[in-house]
């Protein structure tokens, strides 16, 4: 399995795909690099696509520190720079998308373009944060079964999950969800939800950016999208109808319709 070891940890990633051009995918809290699959498949054939596993999720180390926003995003840099990507397109989900607006608006020569999709920009509503961090302890002390449902909630829209045709998908998914490390989960959670808001220094992107957010996302809504987009000069604002947090993988031939339409225009 292919691993790399940057800012003392290290980290898999999956690398498909050859081209000029390189995507880094970054993925939500408590998921994988996988769920971007629909979009490397897509778009392996013209890019080098790397999808990297966060510390403390899917098949990276759990280290018993280190989980705070700045470290998080500092792995990326350093993942960037130890692939040999820059510039590169960043596409990034949720926790993805903490971490790409941090390097763009700190390292924008690593970066070719920023795709930012079901993110925030600003520090996570404090009755969230509440919230977010008492699931956490349930987890680290009694494990996954008891919030599961909720997660999967928080995560996926009700089209996803109430779908027939789908309910392979939702039990996989929730299996890789269970899955994940329960200590690492409840430290990356308790770093990421305490993060600082970056919105006042949204003016100094300057990088050709999307902005993307499922239409039913209720852990990032549409109107925090909108917030991204208002502050990044010339950023292109798509909504996902239907799709919840995980529209990469709810609505994937939206997502790709509107993402290769978006690299394409960077050539």
């Amino acid at each position: 399995m292919p691993r790399v070891r940057v800012n003392g940890v290290e980290l898999y990633y999956s690398e498909q795909g050859s081209g000029p051009e390189t995507i880094v995918f970054s993925h939500s809290y408590i998921m994988n690099g996988e769920h971007f699959q629909p979009q490397i498949e897509a778009l392996s054939g013209r890019y080098r696509c790397i999808a990297y596993d966060h510390r403390g999720h899917g098949r990276s180390e759990v280290p018993r520190a280190g989980y705070e926003m700045q470290t998080i995003y500092a792995d990326g840099v350093a993942l960037i720079e130890a692939l040999g990507c820059a510039p590169c397109h960043w596409v990034g989900l949720s926790t993805g998308g903490f971490v790409g607006l941090r390097v763009a608006i700190r390292r924008p020569e690593l970066l070719r373009s920023l795709v930012l999709m079901d993110t925030s920009a600003d520090e996570e509503p404090a009755a969230a944060a509440r919230q977010y961090r008492l699931l956490g302890h349930v987890v680290r002390f009694l494990g996954w079964r008891p919030v599961i449902g909720i997660a999967m909630s928080k995560l996926f829209g009700r089209k996803f999950l109430t779908d027939p045709a789908r309910r392979a998908e939702v039990r996989a998914w929730r299996a890789r969800i269970m899955a994940t490390d329960r200590y690492g989960a409840r430290q990356f959670g308790l770093g990421i939800f305490s993060r600082d808001s970056v919105h006042a220094e949204l003016g100094r992107i300057k990088l050709p950016t999307l902005v993307m957010v499922g239409e039913k996302d209720v852990s990032t809504p549409p109107a925090r999208a909108r917030r991204i987009a208002e502050g990044i000069e010339g950023a292109e604002l798509v909504l996902v109808p239907d799709a919840g947090h995980l529209s990469t993988l709810e609505e994937p031939a939206a997502v790709n319709q509107a993402l290769e339409r978006f690299l394409a225009a960077q050539g």
